[in-house]
């Protein structure tokens, strides 16, 4: 089911599925809700499900001037507060993991345990596998299409709205996030980074993105693209129920999570 919470942001859409803890997640950039595809069902199962669709993106109107990451932060933890009011997972894709990334930076204390998919910590020109692909991308290219196919038929301005919002999601990738590893450093929570292993944000980002984060786990996931969650949605919920619902890790032979006094031949 879905409805409307006036935050101060932006009047926020929203859907809730399932029972149990609170997982908030948030989808990619261009997406709406119905992207999550299986992965969604499969997460309700376990979890109390919210899932808000970021202002300019589905149901949930555009506002004046440029998009940020930032406000999109903002409005995330406005919504947590509001509507959960207590703790939650996070679990977010591409841009939606970036705003996961500034929440928990921000408030570790709303975040529980932090999941990000296919995610970037810095422009998209440093660190897609191809950053060509940005200079192709205009409101009206082949790129696009199945995004505007979902903006369409449910943004509040109506369809013709398209290429505003369209040009400002893609000036937002050329010049943000902007995170250094050393912000990165400062996330508390625990974290998993996932990516397939033909993701369009590189394998030499996503690992140092996995480095930056203190304690944190990588997953890769093979045969998928920058939609892992839709080609593998069983793999990839067997993940984030493993890593949300599981204790620390031990592992028999540890080097990253080791202490040094603790490593073969020390």
């Amino acid at each position: 089911m879905g409805d409307y919470v006036d935050l101060p942001g932006v009047k926020t859409w929203y859907e809730t599925d399932g029972s149990g803890d609170p997982l908030l997640m948030l989808h990619g950039g261009f997406c709406t809700n119905d992207t999550w595809g299986a992965l969604r069902s499969d997460l309700a199962e376990t979890f109390h499900l919210f899932l808000p669709e970021r202002r300019a993106h589905g149901h949930t109107p555009d506002v004046e001037g440029p998009l940020s990451y930032q406000d999109m932060a903002d409005d995330t933890v406005a919504f947590i507060e509001t509507v959960i009011d207590a703790p939650v997972h996070l679990v977010g894709w591409s841009d939606g993991g970036i705003v996961a990334l500034l929440v928990a930076l921000a408030h570790p204390d709303l975040v529980r345990k932090l999941v990000v998919i296919g995610t970037n910590f810095r422009p998209a020109g440093e660190c897609w596998a191809e950053p060509a692909m940005l200079d192709r991308m205009t409101p009206d290219s082949s790129d696009l299409e199945f995004f505007r196919e979902l903006y369409e038929p449910v943004a509040p301005e109506g369809p013709e709205h398209w290429p505003v919002v369209a040009r400002k999601v893609l000036d937002m990738w050329r010049t943000e996030p902007t995170l250094t590893t050393g912000d990165l450093a400062r996330i508390s929570v625990p974290t998993l980074v996932m990516v397939g292993d033909d993701d369009m944000v590189s394998l030499e980002h996503t690992i140092a993105l996995y480095r930056a984060i203190p304690g944190s786990d990588l997953a890769v996931v093979p045969g998928t693209s920058h939609l892992v969650p839709l080609e593998k949605p069983a793999e990839v919920n067997h993940l984030i129920v493993d890593h949300l619902t599981a204790g620390p890790i031990e592992t028999m032979l540890p080097i990253r999570r080791g202490e040094p006094s603790s490593l073969p031949g020390s």
